[in-house]
C-alpha cells in the first residue's frame, strides 16, 4: 500500500508565504518601520543603580545619591522588577560592559515607559508586560530617599 504524494501545490504556497514573511521582516527592518525606538519626547528620566543586599533585598539608588537608597525591594518579592533588572545585567557581564553604568528609565510623551541599559543598547518596553508591572518602574521616577 502505496501512499499519495503531499500535493506540491500546497508545498510552494507555504514556501511563498514563508518567503513573504522573511522579505517584509527584512524590509521593515531595513527600512526602520519595524524599529522600536520611541519617536514621543521624553516627558521624564531618572538613572539608576540596582544593588542586591547580603540579606537578599535589592537597594535601588538615584545615581545622582547613591548614600541613601530610593526604594529597598524586600527578599522574595517584585519578581518582575528582579528578573528585568537582572537579564540587563546578564547581558552586561556577556559583553564585558561595566556594572558601575547606571540604567536610564524613561517616561515618554505617548506614556509608554522604558528602562534602558546605556552600555548594552538593549531597551526593556514596560507597557508589554501590564500595567501592574509597569507601575512598579512608574514609582522609581519619584521616588524619594529612604532615610
Amino acid at each position: 500500500m502505496s501512499k499519495a504524494p503531499f500535493p506540491r501545490p500546497i508545498l510552494f504556497v507555504a514556501g511563498a508565504v514563508i518567503l513573504l514573511s522573511i522579505v517584509t521582516a527584512a524590509v521593515g527592518r531595513l527600512t526602520g518601520a519595524a524599529n522600536s525606538t520611541p519617536t514621543a519626547p521624553a516627558v521624564a528620566s531618572r538613572e539608576l543603580l540596582f544593588r542586591d543586599q547580603p540579606n537578599g533585598a535589592v537597594a535601588v539608588y538615584d545615581a545622582r545619591n547613591t548614600k541613601v537608597p530610593i526604594e529597598m525591594i524586600a527578599p522574595a518579592t517584585n519578581g518582575f522588577l528582579r528578573a528585568t533588572v537582572r537579564g540587563l545585567a546578564q547581558q552586561r557581564l556577556r559583553q564585558d560592559a561595566s556594572v558601575s553604568v547606571p540604567f536610564r528609565l524613561t517616561e515618554w510623551a505617548d506614556g509608554r515607559l522604558t528602562l534602558a541599559d546605556p552600555t548594552t543598547g538593549r531597551a526593556v518596553e514596560m507597557e508589554a508586560f501590564g500595567i501592574t508591572n509597569e507601575s512598579v518602574f512608574a514609582e522609581l521616577l519619584t521616588a524619594q530617599a529612604k532615610s
